[in-house]
């Protein structure tokens, strides 16, 4: 059995979607961040940053939720991979970009908005990061041009991983419905079902 740590409203988020997207059976263990059940001696033993999510598939305790999502796409449904090395090397390539590119200015908006006190927040750090998204957008937007999906025919890990950092961006005030390629994606990726089962997850 397959058991995912963490709250599917978090960055576990895109690990609950493609174990709903492979279809095998899991369980789910919520984890109490105000207890610090993170960094409880049991909970460092799955993953020593402190941190979710984490993944445990028999024996193997598993962190990092784009490292969880390529293990389990490769364990169990090797499509979601790409089916050639050039579209295996697409999904690599689009989900790497969607965490170190597009996710830091997304996630350094989200804190201040979010976490951050009003009268502690900086203006400046979500006004300097949000100057950052339309470029980043706009080269999202071109790689979708006259495409239902990121890499090949068929929807994939790239998908799978570059939307869920987009999607953050309804969260911290962004408007992208300008991007149309962009939009009809997100538009074509919400009506999958196994997005479906993971979004009422979240509520």
């Amino acid at each position: 059995m397959v058991t995912i740590y963490g709250s599917p409203r978090s960055s576990a988020g895109r690990s609950y979607w493609a174990l709903e997207e492979i279809g095998v059976s899991y369980q789910s263990q919520s984890i109490d961040m105000k207890a610090k059940e993170h960094k409880s001696p049991a909970f460092l033993k799955l993953n020593p940053n402190g941190k979710i999510p984490a993944l445990v598939d028999g024996d193997l305790k598993l962190f990092e939720s784009m490292a969880i999502n390529f293990y389990l796409a490769e364990a169990y449904k090797k499509e979601l991979l790409g089916n050639t090395p050039t579209e295996k090397g697409l999904v690599h390539q689009w989900s790497f970009w969607a965490l170190s590119e597009l996710q830091t200015p997304i996630i350094e908006i989200f804190i201040q908005k979010v976490f951050v006190p009003e009268d502690k927040r900086s203006q400046t750090v979500i006004d300097d990061n949000m100057k950052l998204l339309p470029p980043l957008f706009a080269i999202l937007d071109q790689a979708l041009e006259g495409k239902k999906y990121l890499v090949g025919t068929e929807f994939t890990l790239a998908d799978l991983n570059t939307a869920s950092v987009a999607m953050i961006v309804s969260a911290i005030g962004f408007d992208s419905k300008s991007y149309k390629n962009v939009s009809r994606w997100l538009e074509v990726l919400s009506e999958r079902p196994a997005y479906q089962k993971y979004s009422a997850l979240r509520h």
